[in-house]
């Protein structure tokens, strides 16, 4: 099967397709972190997704595409479009960076890919588009963290839980006296906290996403 992980520089999800025999490739304008760069394509993503393409790889190699991909799995950005940002929305939405994300989502959902699954967090595509077809966590795949993850899907069936295990969670009290919990791999901050969360890291999920849907 020839699978595209679109807006992927880890390769967690790639790598575990390759695993399976599948001939898969990831895409993100940043070079991958993965250590395959022979299967990552370095570039805008909508250059690939609909398929009938030709590459370089970023380690070198040519590849032809001749036909649409028989698996679509994008990660777009969601900087813009998650609601742990909503405070910032007026803004986004007044230079249009919202909006363009907004759009830079669809073209991945509308692909003509076989099947696809588009993941993103809790955000405003739920109403910008259609509510999501299912909410996974990260500790239902064997990582005991918190981090609700929306899948769209067609043509797939539902991701099912793998390895349920408790998620290791703190809490702290605010100046307000509210209590906020939260997942214990949430923490660092700095400049490269959005990055950090934003990785396709969980190994637990790309394995699941390879065995059900590959």
């Amino acid at each position: 099967m020839r699978v595209l992980v679109a807006c992927e520089e880890s390769q967690a999800v790639c790598k575990a397709f390759r695993e399976r025999g599948h001939e898969a490739y990831s895409c993100d304008l940043q070079e991958c972190s993965g250590g395959h760069p022979e299967w990552h394509i370095q570039g805008d993503a909508l250059q690939y997704i609909n398929g009938y393409c030709s590459f370089i790889t970023e380690g070198g190699q040519w590849q032809n595409i001749n036909t649409e991909w028989d698996l679509l799995i994008a990660h777009p950005p969601c900087t813009d479009l998650a609601v742990s940002g909503a405070r910032w929305f007026p803004e986004k939405q007044r230079d249009f960076r919202q909006q363009k994300a907004c759009v830079f989502f669809m073209q991945m959902a509308l692909s003509n890919a076989k099947r696809i699954a588009v993941e993103n967090p809790i955000g405003i595509m739920s109403k910008c588009y259609r509510k999501p077809d299912q909410v996974i966590q990260p500790y239902e795949y064997g990582h005991p963290c918190r981090k609700a993850t929306c899948l769209w899907l067609k043509n797939l069936e539902k991701l099912q839980p793998t390895q349920i295990v408790e998620p290791d969670l703190k809490s702290y009290i605010c100046k307000s006296g509210k209590k906020v919990t939260f997942s214990a791999d949430y923490g660092g901050g700095g400049k490269e906290h959005g990055k950090r969360r934003s990785k396709t890291t969980y190994e637990g999920i790309a394995k699941a996403m390879a065995e059900q849907w590959g």
